[in-house]
């Protein structure tokens, strides 16, 4: 199983947990999360050198998504390219979640945290 497949998976069973704590506001909230944490792994293994790693939380109504890289450089918006190869991640993340900002990381590198409604 690669990373991002295994994050998925690892978010699955959170979101498993959360819905068990707490119920999700609407029927699309694990779908939402799930896809913030897929685009966040996937650009961080795409675009970054080592590995990444991921942190998740319930904190009230809302899932806190973080993703630590080894870069320290911010993501960097592309426009959307309609065909289908790509400039859609971080267009998204920023429309699905309610906060997402970057902050440096121990050694160098940068997190990523999104906040989700839950």
């Amino acid at each position: 199983m690669d990373e991002a497949a295994a994050a998925r998976e690892a978010t699955r069973a959170f979101l498993r947990q959360a819905a068990h704590a707490r119920p999700p506001a609407g029927p699309a909230s694990a779908d939402i999360v799930l896809l913030v944490v897929s685009e966040l792994v996937s650009n961080a293994i795409r675009h970054t050198d080592g590995p990444c790693t991921l942190h998740l939380a319930l904190q009230g109504e809302s899932v806190d998504v973080r993703v630590t890289d080894t870069s320290p450089h911010p993501p960097e918006p592309r426009a959307p390219h309609t065909e289908g190869t790509g400039g859609w991640g971080w267009l998204l993340v920023d429309q699905l979640t309610t906060n997402v900002h970057i902050e440096p990381a121990p050694g160098g590198g940068k997190t990523i945290c999104a906040r989700i409604p839950w």
